[in-house]
């Protein structure tokens, strides 16, 4: 990314971004709400054009080769389709979404869903999931694209312990089979223990680079955000006094 500046009308939410993905990297990106961590995955994923900059993507071919995972708030689970049928999904950017769906694709759903936990639910409707299961369900479209690119908006948010660790396992599996792997999450305490890098944004890059360097107090202050204890040892991101809360 060069120079990258992208807003929505006439609000900037994220501007002057410049650095490098590396290939097969596993990146978490930090920030408070509002500092454009949604925003640059639109950005990235093309699905809104930079204001100003570029970006570029070696070895990958968009959108075969780039998997993108919204926010879970932002997808219709009320819209008429099976489980089985929403996983399939994930291979339309290489058959169209015109193309009827090859039996072969149909078993690689139905394979992903059993690597999420699901394959029972396979016929179920997508709105009869849970907010774990959707989740679930969202991981297993990915794992169907099978893309060199993966990028997560907040995959863990609002799912019990169990998915948490789940989901965050096959996250690490991604980037162990080399894939390059890009987060936007707010958990302090997984950041430190999971990411090897991360980019702390406030609409501005605050700092980038290994994870121990990068979310340091002061730093962390430049971004309007500060470490606050939360039950036992778990940390989470909060905002200064004065300001919302981020969590």
């Amino acid at each position: 990314m060069r120079d990258l500046t992208v807003g929505y009308r006439e609000r900037v939410a994220v501007e002057g971004v410049s650095g490098v993905f590396a290939a097969g990297s596993l990146t978490a990106i930090v920030g408070a709400n509002g500092a454009g961590k949604t925003t640059l995955l639109h950005a990235i994923s093309g699905l809104v054009t930079p204001h100003r900059g570029s970006i570029e993507i070696a070895g990958a071919e968009i959108p075969a080769d780039l998997a993108y995972l919204p926010q879970s708030d932002s997808i219709d689970r009320d819209f008429p389709i099976s489980v089985l049928e929403f996983t399939a999904l994930g291979g339309w950017a290489r058959i169209g979404v015109l193309g009827r769906v090859p039996p072969e694709l149909r078993l690689r759903a139905m394979s992903a869903l059993q690597a999420v936990g699901l394959d029972d639910l396979a016929g179920r409707m997508l709105g009869e999931l849970s907010v774990g299961q959707f989740r679930r369900a969202l991981f297993a479209r990915v794992i169907v694209q099978d893309a060199a690119i993966v990028l997560l908006d907040e995959p863990f948010a609002g799912v019990d312990a169990i998915t948490s660790d789940d989901l965050l396992n096959l996250m690490q599996c991604w980037h162990a089979d080399g894939r390059t792997v890009m987060v936007a999450l707010h958990d302090l305490e997984q950041v430190l223990a999971i990411f090897p890098e991360t980019l702390l944004l406030a609409r501005k890059t605050i700092a980038w680079g290994a994870t121990a360097t990068v979310l340091t107090p002061e730093k962390l202050r430049e971004a309007g955000l500060a470490t606050s204890p939360a039950a036992g040892s778990r940390s989470r991101l909060a905002m200064d006094p004065g300001g919302k809360r981020s969590t």
